[in-house]
């Protein structure tokens, strides 16, 4: 994170396409928490995604601290705080969800938390290239595009994982379990969507 040889208008860009590979690489660990599942496996995988978040959180400070610090900035300093607080929301709502599980002590794993995760995954991969080309603002829409598509699943798998709490002969218990874990899922897909119209807007004011 150390930028002393980059313009000074330039920095912003790096930080956040350094932000939005962090964040990928937090999505592909819960891909590999729920696709090979165990519990002992969830305990190493959450440790290595809350060191992941904190490491996100010294993302989030660095960009406001350089913005509290900064008269002229690259793009409106309101679309700067908005994208890396919600960007932040990714990665707290990742982390999160990988620890409901170790905390309500999840043997097996639902197949659709498994799905979500992937959603998730490809949302925070399509973010990735988009903020990559915010620089030069071509190419950002169709990845928004992308993430937008990604959310609409993303919606129906948490449709479809909903309803099935209620099919069988789950105790009221677990169903509070699971509707919290699809919850913080759900939630991440969402902000992928949210970090995506602010971009959108961005490339809007500044093309």
């Amino acid at each position: 994170m150390r930028l002393s040889l980059v313009p000074k208008e330039r920095e912003y860009y790096h930080l956040f396409s350094e932000y939005a590979a962090h964040i990928e690489e937090a999505a592909t660990a819960l891909v590999e928490l729920t696709g090979d599942y165990s519990s002992e496996r969830a305990r190493n995988k959450g440790r290595e995604i809350l060191e992941l978040e904190h490491v996100g959180d010294k993302f989030v400070h660095d960009i406001i601290r350089r913005l509290n610090k900064t008269f002229v900035t690259p793009i409106d300093r309101e679309d700067i705080y908005d994208l890396a607080t919600t960007m932040d929301e990714i990665l707290d709502n990742i982390e999160a969800a990988a620890d409901a599980m170790i905390i309500y002590k999840i043997d097996v794993l639902a197949p659709h938390c498994a799905e979500q995760a992937v959603v998730l995954a490809k949302a925070t991969a399509s973010l990735r290239g988009a903020i990559d080309k915010l620089e030069g603002r071509k190419g950002v829409r169709e990845d928004c595009i992308e993430v937008n598509r990604l959310e609409n699943d993303g919606d129906r798998l948490f449709r479809d994982a909903t309803a099935e709490l209620f099919d069988g002969d789950m105790t009221c218990t677990d169903i509070i379990k699971w509707k919290d874990i699809y919850g913080h899922l759900e939630k991440a897909i969402d902000e992928c969507e949210h970090v995506a119209n602010i971009l959108e807007s961005i490339v809007l004011k500044n093309t």
